[in-house]
C-alpha cells in the first residue's frame, strides 16, 4: 500500500514539474477602447521611452518620483542612480519597440499600472544588446500630475521580434 501511495505521489510530482517547464503563453493585448486616463498614461510612457533614448534626464527627473525604484536584470536602485546611469551612458536605452500595452487604473484613477511587451535595444557597458521584456510601470497622480513610482524589467522567454535593420530606427 505504501508503494502505491509513494508511486502516486511520485507520478503527481513528475506531472507537475513537466508543467513548470513550459513557458507561459499568456501575453497582454492592447485595448482598442482605452479610457482618457489610460490613454494619458500610454502617451506618458511613450514620452518616457523617447526621453530615455535621448538621455533627457531633466524631463525624466520631473517624471520620476523621489522614491521611484528601478528593477533591472542586474539589480534594483533608486531615482538618482538611474538618472546617473542614463546620463553617463551606463545604460543607453536606444530604442524600445512596443508590441502591446495594457493599463489598469486603481484608487479612483490616481494609480496606474502599465504593462509593455517590448523589445529593447540598449547599449550596456559599451555593447549593444537587444532583449525581450515585459516592462511594468507604476504611476501615481499627486496634485494633478503623474509621477513614476516603479519601473521593472522582466525578461521574457519569447524570441526577440525586432530585426537587426530595425534597431537603427527611432523609439516607437
Amino acid at each position: 500500500m505504501k508503494a502505491k501511495i509513494f508511486g502516486l505521489f511520485l507520478l503527481t510530482m513528475i506531472v507537475q514539474s513537466s508543467y513548470a517547464q513550459q513557458p507561459p503563453t499568456e501575453t497582454i493585448i492592447t485595448s482598442a477602447n482605452n479610457t482618457p486616463e489610460q490613454q494619458e498614461i500610454i502617451n506618458l510612457s511613450k514620452k518616457k521611452w523617447d526621453w530615455m533614448a535621448d538621455k533627457n534626464v531633466d524631463s525624466l527627473n520631473v517624471l520620476f518620483d523621489d522614491k521611484c525604484m528601478f528593477t533591472h536584470m542586474g539589480g534594483t536602485w533608486g531615482k538618482q542612480p538611474e538618472l546617473e546611469t542614463i546620463k553617463t551612458g551606463g545604460i543607453w536605452y536606444k530604442k524600445a519597440v512596443v508590441y502591446s500595452v495594457k493599463v489598469n487604473m486603481f484608487n479612483d484613477n490616481n494609480t496606474a499600472v502599465l504593462l509593455n511587451d517590448i523589445d529593447l535595444v540598449a547599449m550596456v557597458g559599451g555593447r549593444e544588446v537587444t532583449s525581450a521584456f515585459m516592462v511594468t510601470e507604476v504611476y501615481i497622480k499627486e496634485n494633478g500630475k503623474w509621477k513614476m513610482g516603479q519601473l521593472t524589467f522582466s525578461h521574457l522567454l519569447r524570441p526577440v521580434k525586432i530585426k537587426n535593420s530595425d534597431s537603427n530606427n527611432s523609439t516607437q
